[in-house]
């Protein structure tokens, strides 16, 4: 049977802490007998399909192979 976690303030702050401001992501907990070992967080930026469309395209000099 697996043990009960317990959570006291000073985890539940800090997991507060790593979804506060997350906008997209994952906020995983992990637990190693009964207890929290580690908080991983796994933030993504998400940019719009126009702005990306919009930006400028690099101009790139051609290439000359002949020394």
């Amino acid at each position: 049977m697996a043990k009960p976690l317990e959570v006291d303030e000073y985890w539940s702050e800090r997991i507060v802490q790593s979804v506060n401001g997350l906008e997209y992501g994952t906020v995983q907990i992990v637990v190693h007998d009964g207890r929290i070992v580690q908080i991983e967080r796994t933030e993504r930026k998400r940019f719009e399909a126009e702005a990306s469309a919009k930006k400028p395209k690099a101009t790139q000099e051609p290439i000359n192979n002949n020394r």
